[in-house]
């Protein structure tokens, strides 16, 4: 279904994804516009500290944003996290910009510059204190790094001397650790998250959508954990709203690129099409 689509050519490969697009230009004040933050508006990198968005990023969501109804960043960092990396805070245009951290659990609105959250799951303090047996029983110790994000728990093994192979070993042991503290698993691009059940960013997405009474969609990711918001995106279809899939182009995750309707190259793909969406809009 999907397509390898360069960036001078963003015409979805889908009569789906067509009509998401035609719908978004001819109505586009009441259009949401929805992106993931890494490996979306934020090149991957080792250390998930270290990740930024892409310089242009920030200007073409700027230019979009006051001509549709609304951008969401929908991320599964820290709300916060996001707005800092991202440098979404204090930039005009960009009032009308929502971050939908930890898959919605949390919100920050650029027009009010809080964040509002319930109260973290006690499951996820338990589990990062038995993180570290967990990691040595497993062989990998220094090999992985884990990421406390409040509410949730990274163990990235992009850094360990094979990183495919440490990211199957922990496969087992983290999910167990995960059950015995009412949590899941979610796995990523070299990364496994401990998280509650209940978050995703498909529901983090419809709640948005139909809060915002939205006439289209545009959603874009790059990762197992965006194909929620997919499904999401395919749901409010069958139910009479247009949406366009954009998969921001990784070899790493084939499931993505073959369910978008629009495959573009990466980081600077996704600001390529949110600028020309900007441009198209006038």
């Amino acid at each position: 279904m999907g397509s390898h689509t360069d960036s001078t050519d963003p015409t979805p490969a889908t009569p789906a994804g067509r009509d998401g697009l035609d719908t978004l230009l001819a109505q586009p004040g009441r259009a949401v516009v929805a992106v993931d933050f890494d490996g979306t508006l934020a090149p991957i990198v080792a250390d998930p500290d270290q990740a930024r968005a892409h310089p242009a990023a920030v200007p073409a969501l700027a230019a979009l944003a006051p001509k549709v109804a609304a951008v969401a960043v929908v991320t599964g960092r820290p709300a916060a996290v996001a707005v800092r990396n991202g440098g979404f805070a204090g930039v005009p245009g960009l009032e009308h910009l929502v971050v939908l951290g930890h898959y919605g659990a949390e919100r920050w609105d650029a027009r009010t510059g809080t964040v509002s959250a319930p109260a973290p799951h006690p499951g996820v303090a338990a589990a990062l204190a038995e993180l570290p047996g967990v990691l040595d029983g497993a062989g990998v110790g220094q090999g992985a790094w884990v990421e406390e994000k409040g509410r949730a728990v990274a163990v990235h093994t992009r850094r360990a001397a094979d990183p495919q192979a440490a990211f199957e070993v922990l496969r087992d042991p983290l999910t167990e650790l995960a059950t015995r503290h009412g949590l899941i698993v979610e796995p990523g691009r070299l990364v496994l998250e401990l998280r509650p059940p209940g978050m995703d960013k498909g529901v983090a997405l419809l709640e948005y959508v139909r809060e915002i009474d939205a006439t289209s969609v545009l959603y874009a990711g790059d990762d197992l954990g965006d194909l929620p918001a997919f499904a999401a995106v395919e749901k409010l279809r069958t139910e009479g709203t247009p949406g366009l899939l954009v998969c921001s182009g990784s070899d790493e995750v084939t499931e993505l690129r073959e369910r978008a309707d629009l495959v573009v190259d990466g980081p600077e793909g996704v600001v390529r099409l949110l600028r020309r969406l900007a441009d198209q809009l006038g």
